[in-house]
């Protein structure tokens, strides 16, 4: 049988027991590694989320797409039938967005005018030109309109996810009208 009551008032607690001063010290201790503690999550915290939004602004940056298309001077080879005109030329691309894009297919259609890419997959760097060898068929009658021609571009962000852009490329007065043109031109008998 345990008896209960007697020694009630002898036992103090563990924390009165001992050196008055040392608790105290052992206070400060225990106050000091908190505080240092909140400051290194502070710290971390804020690491944390600077890399976050660091992070976040890449990916956003690598998901931009911008860039101007211009019809591309000469050509190799091309071939007259029933008035219409098959050259293989090229299209100057400059890309002016933040990343680097790789362009997977190019492609443009109207009455009169289509425009392919062929062998493609080229890599243009941010503030970088490349050079997109085209297919284009040129109907001798109404290829040549005032209104620019859109180009869809079929492009790989450095996220590797396609994107589709368009671009105008103005055909009046660009050297593919001017190749086009020449072999539309009936030749002169002597």
């Amino acid at each position: 049988m345990i008896d209960l009551d007697e020694h009630e008032h002898d036992h103090e607690p563990a924390e009165r027991s001992g050196n008055p001063q040392g608790s105290a010290a052992t206070r400060r201790k225990v106050l000091l590694q908190l505080g240092t503690a909140f400051v290194i999550g502070v710290v971390l915290g804020g690491i944390g989320v600077s890399e976050l939004r660091d992070s976040r602004a890449q990916r956003e940056r690598s998901t931009v797409v911008s860039l101007v298309a211009l019809p591309g001077s000469g050509y190799s080879g091309g071939s007259t039938s029933r008035g219409t005109v098959l050259l293989n030329g090229q299209l100057t691309l400059i890309n002016t967005g933040p990343a680097p894009i790789t362009i997977r297919t190019v492609h443009a259609e109207r009455p009169g005018v289509q425009v392919r890419g062929m062998g493609l997959g080229r890599l243009v760097r941010p503030g970088g030109t490349g050079q997109i060898l085209v297919d284009l068929e040129f109907e001798c009658s109404t290829a040549f309109q005032p209104e620019p021609l859109s180009v869809r571009f079929s492009v790989e962000t450095e996220d590797k996810r396609l994107r589709e852009v368009r671009y105008p490329i103005a055909l009046v007065g660009s050297p593919w009208q001017e190749n086009a043109l020449s072999m539309c031109e009936p030749p002169l008998d002597s």
